[in-house]
């Protein structure tokens, strides 16, 4: 019975999604509600992400130089470990989970909202295609400004990293640098960012599915925007585990 449920959610997801990829009828509102999509969903999103970066860099460059090292290591370790944390898994897989409960919850209450008070259905009754309208510039500002995400949360996080060795004086800031240039490969942050852009893809189109569906009162719409974060995070979990293998 549970798989039906998910086996059904998941074709109606699909057809949500086609109905969504068609092409803009007005293709200068779509750009306009582009950029302001992209405004709300990912530039007011950066404070938070600079945040949470700058003292997640701290605290594993701090845990591992007080916890990891030994005298048969080289100083240059913590600055090396907090570099391959934070572009490998942190910008890119953990703080898109972070972002799911922000954006996602956003999105979906704002479509759950829509629903309940009959606007989809306003739109639809006009001829037009409200699925494409809501939906596709939603995807595609998110889509585009998370590249931008990651790279300013493994830059904050280094920013962080040296706020230990200047002000904590964990690290000397030399073996910090020693070991954030040791043995870089710009193929982890390629890596990272493609990753950032599938989790995108899946926190603003299962969030918008979960929105876009909902049926009731305002009730509804709180459930929906509580399961759009719980499957999104889910999904980045699972989706992590294929996308690290197969890019590794």
């Amino acid at each position: 019975m549970l798989i039906t449920k998910w086996l059904t959610a998941f074709g109606k997801y699909l057809l949500l999604m086609g109905r969504t990829f068609s092409r803009p009828e007005r293709f200068r509102m779509f750009l306009k509600r582009y950029v302001t999509e992209m405004s709300q969903l990912g530039v007011d999103s950066i404070g938070i992400v600079l945040l949470i970066s700058f003292f997640i860099g701290a605290v594993i460059c701090i845990q591992i130089k007080l916890n990891v090292q030994s005298p048969w290591m080289p100083h240059w370790v913590s600055g090396y470990v907090t570099r391959e944390i934070m572009l490998l898994e942190f910008s890119s897989s953990i703080m898109c989970l972070i972002l799911s409960g922000k954006v996602g919850s956003n999105i979906a209450s704002e479509l759950g909202t829509m629903r309940v008070t009959q606007q989809i259905d306003a739109l639809e009754i006009m001829g037009i295609n409200s699925a494409s309208y809501l939906i596709l510039p939603k995807i595609a500002g998110l889509i585009t400004i998370m590249p931008f995400l990651v790279i300013f949360s493994a830059a904050m996080g280094m920013v962080g990293a040296y706020a230990t060795a200047y002000f904590a004086h964990i690290i000397t800031p030399t073996d910090l640098t020693a070991g954030i240039q040791h043995s870089f490969n710009p193929w982890f942050m390629y890596m990272s960012i493609l990753k950032s852009l599938f989790f995108a893809f899946i926190i603003s189109s299962v969030a918008s599915y979960f929105g876009y569906t909902v049926k009731g009162g305002s009730v509804n719409v709180g459930k929906a925007s509580t399961d759009a974060v719980v499957s999104s995070s889910v999904l980045i979990l699972f989706s992590d585990v294929f996308l690290t293998q197969l890019l590794s």
